[in-house]
């Protein structure tokens, strides 16, 4: 399912400045989370904001505007605070260098979502498994099913947070540097370093004799590898 209902501003995410690098369409939302591979979560615990490097997974087709999925053990504190309160996860990319003629109008092109909400914890085990495997694919598409699931043990380590898509922001930066008119005739260079993430050659692991198989090829290529075909299966 496809969800098109625009992105509607709160006190929370309403932008207060560059209010025109705002976007409205959900689908810019969805293609920021796609896109990325970690978050930040930012909950306060004892009374102090936290905020830590997460790994996530997104369901689209789950509750009114879709959800985004997050794991940790059972005693992380910030996985045990986050139900109690609203919490605040962070996707950015950064796209560019902007360097302008004056310091003052350096800048950065990137894209970046917010999104707030109280979290729920996952209880029911097929939505716990199914957040998992959101978690794992979203890294690496298709590998849950090319590794061992988690037995109960391992369920029973894991905490899983459910979050609604439905309160978030979404700004961004594209374009060259925007110098003030007089200073269009200064002797200093001006434009955009473009940044992206790629990935290098996969390592196999030294106790695996198994050629690199299609899923891992595959995202490899998508990050941009240069990997000898003849390792691939």
């Amino acid at each position: 399912m496809t969800i098109t209902s625009p992105l509607q501003p709160t006190d929370r995410t309403k932008l207060r400045r560059s209010k025109e690098r705002a976007a409205t369409d959900r689908a810019v939302l969805h293609n920021v989370l796609l896109d990325g591979m970690f978050c930040h979560l930012g909950v306060v615990v004892d009374g102090a904001p936290l905020v830590l490097p997460t790994a996530y997974g997104v369901d689209l087709g789950t509750g009114p505007d879709g959800t985004l999925y997050l794991h940790g053990s059972v005693a992380a504190r910030s996985v045990v605070a986050a139900p109690d309160q609203t919490i605040c996860v962070t996707v950015t990319h950064a796209d560019g260098l902007v360097l302008a003629r004056s310091a003052f109008h350096h800048s950065v092109n990137y894209r970046s979502a917010v999104i707030f909400g109280v979290p729920r914890l996952v209880t029911d085990p097929d939505e716990k498994l199914r957040g998992l495997n959101r978690i794992v694919d979203h890294l690496v598409p298709g590998r849950s099913h090319s590794v061992r699931p988690p037995n109960r043990k391992e369920l029973a380590k894991t905490s899983v947070l459910a979050l609604s898509l439905t309160e978030a922001s979404v700004k961004t930066r594209a374009g060259e540097a925007n110098d003030d008119e007089e200073d269009l005739d200064l002797p200093h260079w001006t434009g955009v370093i473009p940044l992206k993430v790629v990935a290098e050659e996969p390592v196999t692991n030294s106790d695996c004799d198994l050629l690199i198989p299609a899923h891992i090829r595959t995202r490899a290529n998508q990050l941009g590898a240069s990997a000898s075909r003849a390792e691939w299966l």
